[in-house]
Order: structure tokens, then C-alpha cells, then sequence
């Protein structure tokens, strides 16, 4: 069987998320990353990974991670009024409002159009600071496969419709050749496979597989027409605390079944833990409470250094 891609999302998050990420990278334990463009504390991490990059045994697949539901607008409200707070340029549509607008013809086209412009200003500015990685990994006879663009976003808020179709817009537009977009599409089976293991995930991680999943064919259909692999991914269900223990219970029926069904198998962490005096308006208190500020994260890199794949 092929070795899954083992990936952490949330790099440029903060400065200790990135540091705690770049432990597991320094360890040659990450496969791929996602970098999120739009935080103030993007360039001094950013900086953090070029000094690093040389010493690495190897530099992972760097992805966008695009975010419309945190961090600040970079487009700015001139260019995004509807996907900003009033009076500031804080993003505050939010994950319900971008589902909303796909449903209400009304908002739609009008969200598309900002949604274009605030992902050509993320593109770029990841997409700049990405090639600067590449070219000292390059530089530096550090070994890295990355050919083009990489896109994934928070909260899988890309495979919401008329994000997804902004996306598409936006990198048709700026002539970016794209050799992977994230799959949110996870089996939800093996994990009914282990009974005992029930009362340990959270109901709402169910409710996000099954509607992540119902939007995950149209990138079955855009990978295939566009020559990219089909994919699982595994780190809905258990988000929030990746660890160890099931991930090893679980870990060879999931392969399997990625196997038996001709898919790349990408298994999603959050290895990295906020401080709390990173705890910035750019980040969400709900989610800085009951997910970045959580000893979970630690599980997740005690999980990405300890299983072995």
C-alpha cells in the first residue's frame, strides 16, 4: 500500500502553533502543510520557516490554506464589504453566513465577487512566501516535490458552493497551475466499524462529515477532468483530538479502504497549540476556547511524532 500524505493544517495560525509544527517538520514527520495567509503574525512566521528550511531533512508540501472565517481581509473592505465586521476589516461573514449566501440568489453573485478578490489577495501573498520556500530548499539541496499551487482552507470552507466556485474563478484568472485541491471527503464507515470507540467522538463531527461529503463530488469531478488524484481524507470525525490510541485502531481499515478505492489517503492534524496571549481579535474566542487554547493539540503532536505510518 502507498504511505498516506500526513498533513498539519494551521501554520502562521500564531507564532507557537508555527513553532510546534515546525518541530514535527524538523523531526521529517509532516508530509505536507497549510499556510494561513491573512494573520498579522504571517511574515515573522513565515521568516521563522526560511531560517529552518536548510536544515530540514526535507521540505513538505506547502499549501494556501485559505480563510474566510478568521484572520483579516486582504482584499480590505473596500474591495469585500460583505465578508468583513462593520467598521473593520476582520473577517465576519463566517462559516453560516458563506453557506447562506449559495442558497439566496440574491447575496450570491455579489459574494462571489468579493469572495474572487479576497482569494487572488490570499493566493498571492501565500503563493509569493511559498516560492521563497521552495527556491531555499532549492538553494540549499534541501529534497522538496512541490511543482505549483497547493490550495486547502479553514474550516473546509472551500467546499462551501459559492466559495468553491470563487476558488476555481480565481486561480482560472491569475493563470496558476494547480496540482492539488483538499477532498474534505472522509469515510464515514470505519468509524462505525469499532463499537467501543462511539461515545468518544463528538456528535457534531458526524453532522460535518455528512455535510462535507455532500459537497466532496464535485471535486471527485474537478480532479479527474483536471488529471489530480481522488482522495480520502481522515480528520473530520475525530478533529480536535487526532490521537494516538484510535488513530492506530483505526488507522489499517482506513488504509485499506483508501487502497480498495484507488485514493490518496490524507490524514489531517492540528499539531500546533495557541498561547493565550495569542488569543488576538483576528481569532474567534469560540474557537480559541474549545479548540487552539486546548491541551488536545499537544495529543495531536504527540500523535504526528509517536505513529508509526
Amino acid at each position: 500500500m502507498s504511505k498516506p500524505d500526513i498533513h498539519a493544517d494551521d501554520y502562521a495560525l500564531t507564532f507557537n502553533t508555527s513553532k510546534d509544527m515546525l518541530a514535527c517538520m524538523q523531526a521529517g514527520r509532516l508530509d505536507s502543510i497549510s499556510i494561513v495567509p491573512n494573520m498579522s503574525c504571517f511574515e515573522e512566521c513565515m521568516e521563522l520557516l526560511y531560517r529552518e528550511i536548510p536544515k530540514l531533512p526535507f521540505l513538505p508540501l506547502l499549501s494556501v490554506h485559505l480563510d474566510f472565517v478568521e484572520g483579516r481581509s486582504l482584499a480590505g473592505k473596500a474591495a469585500a464589504p460583505d465578508l468583513v465586521k462593520p467598521g473593520t476589516d476582520l473577517m465576519g461573514l463566517g462559516w453560516g453566513g458563506l453557506f447562506a449566501a449559495s442558497y439566496l440568489p440574491h447575496k450570491r453573485k455579489k459574494i462571489r465577487a468579493q469572495l474572487v478578490c479576497e482569494i487572488k489577495a490570499q493566493l498571492a501573498k501565500a503563493q509569493t512566501a511559498i516560492e521563497t520556500c521552495i527556491g531555499i530548499a532549492a538553494r540549499y539541496s534541501v529534497p522538496c516535490g512541490q511543482k505549483g499551487l497547493r490550495i486547502d482552507s479553514h474550516q473546509h470552507a472551500h467546499m462551501i458552493p459559492v466559495v468553491w466556485e470563487a476558488v476555481l474563478e480565481a486561480v482560472r484568472a491569475e493563470g496558476y497551475a494547480l496540482e492539488y485541491i483538499r477532498n474534505s471527503r472522509e469515510v464515514l464507515g470505519v468509524f462505525l466499524t469499532d463499537v467501543s470507540l462511539y461515545r468518544t467522538y463528538r456528535p457534531v463531527n458526524f453532522i460535518k462529515n455528512r455535510l462535507l461529503s455532500l459537497y466532496s463530488h464535485k471535486v471527485d469531478r474537478y480532479c479527474k477532468e483536471n488529471g489530480m488524484s481522488r482522495m480520502y481524507l481522515w480528520g473530520l470525525v475525530m478533529s480536535g483530538r487526532m490521537d494516538r490510541e484510535r488513530i492506530e485502531r483505526l488507522y489499517g481499515k482506513m488504509r485499506r479502504k483508501a487502497q480498495k478505492d484507488g485514493r490518496t489517503l490524507e490524514i489531517l492534524f492540528h499539531p500546533g497549540i495557541t498561547l493565550p496571549e495569542e488569543v488576538t481579535p483576528e481569532i474567534a474566542k469560540e474557537a480559541a476556547a474549545d479548540f487552539y487554547l486546548r491541551e488536545d493539540r499537544h495529543v495531536e503532536k504527540e500523535a504526528v511524532l509517536g505513529v508509526e505510518w
